[in-house]
C-alpha cells in the first residue's frame, strides 16, 4: 500500500491514503507535562512536532484507547468531534459522539471523496490498564495492508494477523513501557525483542517504530530497538520517521 506518514510524536501519526487523512492516537499538549492518576504519574518530556492548529483537515481518527494521556491528551480530545473515531468498545461508550467501538476482528468501511478504506480492529493486551485495539487498514485495489499495533505487548493472538492479511508496513508501538507504581516491572507495550518477533510473524517488509520517546515511562530507545532488530535478522526492515516530515511509504 502506498501512503504518506507524518510522525507528530509518541504514537501520533498523520496518514494519507488515497487522499484520506487518518490521525492515530492524538497527543498535542505542550511539554513537559505531568498527568496524575493515582497511584500512577506519567510525565512527558517533549511536545508534538506539528502543532494542532497546523494540521490539515482530518477525516477519521484511529484511537487505540482513550484512557491514557500518552495516546489521547486534553488537546487531542479537541479533535474528536465532527469525524469518526474508531476505538475500543469501552472507549466509544465513554467518548460518545461519533466514536465507533470495534471488537477485535470487526471492520469499519470508511469512504471519503471516492476512496474506500476497510479498517479492521486487531487484538491487544496492555497489561492491567484497560482495553486496547490495533488496526489493519486496507485500500481498494491494493494487495498489501497497513498494520498499526496500538499499545500492546506481543501475544499469540497477533499471529492471526498474517493469516488474514498481507501486511506490507507495520507501525509498532514499542518503548517497553513500564509503570513503577505497579511494582512488578511488567511490560505494558512491546520491547524491542517483541517488536522484532512480531515483524517476523507479520511478514512485513517495513517496520516503523513509534511510542518509544518523549515520555519517562518508556524504558527502551532507538539504540536498543536497532540492536534487537539486527539480532533478529530484521534490521534492514526498520524505517525511522523524522518527526514533522511528510514521508512516502509502501
Amino acid at each position: 500500500m502506498k501512503f504518506t506518514a507524518t510522525h507528530i510524536g509518541t504514537a501520533t501519526v498523520l496518514l494519507e491514503i488515497g487522499g484520506v487523512r487518518l490521525l492515530t492516537d492524538p497527543v498535542f499538549d505542550p511539554a513537559p507535562a505531568e498527568y496524575r492518576h493515582d497511584p500512577v504519574v506519567l510525565r512527558s518530556t517533549a511536545g508534538p512536532a506539528v502543532a494542532v492548529e497546523d494540521l490539515p483537515a482530518v477525516d477519521a481518527i484511529l484511537l487505540s484507547h482513550d484512557d491514557h494521556p500518552d495516546n489521547l491528551d486534553a488537546t487531542g480530545r479537541t479533535l474528536l468531534g465532527g469525524r469518526p473515531v474508531l476505538t475500543t468498545e469501552s472507549g466509544a461508550g465513554r467518548l460518545g459522539g461519533q466514536a465507533v467501538g470495534l471488537a477485535p476482528w470487526s471492520t469499519y468501511e470508511l469512504t471519503v471523496r471516492g476512496t474506500a478504506l476497510r479498517i479492521t480492529a486487531t487484538p491487544g493486551v496492555h497489561g492491567p490498564v484497560g482495553d486496547v485495539i490495533g488496526f489493519v487498514v486496507e485500500s481498494e485495489g491494493e494487495t498489501e495492508a497497513l498494520y498499526i499495533s496500538g499499545d500492546t505487548v506481543y501475544v499469540d493472538t497477533l499471529d492471526e494477523i498474517s493469516r488474514r492479511f498481507d501486511i506490507g508496513t507495520a507501525l509498532l508501538h514499542l518503548g517497553a513501557a513500564r509503570i513503577a507504581a505497579f511494582g512488578d516491572g511488567r511490560l505494558l507495550t512491546m520491547d524491542a525483542d517483541q517488536g522484532a518477533a512480531l515483524t517476523l510473524s507479520l511478514g512485513a517488509h517495513t517496520a516503523i517504530p513509534l511510542h518509544y520517546t518523549s515520555w519517562e515511562h518508556f524504558t527502551e530507545d532507538r539504540e536498543q530497538i536497532t540492536a534487537a532488530f539486527a539480532a533478529a535478522g530484521v534490521g534492514d526492515r526498520l524505517r525511522w520517521l523524522t518527526p514533522g516530515a511528510r514521508e512516502t511509504l509502501g
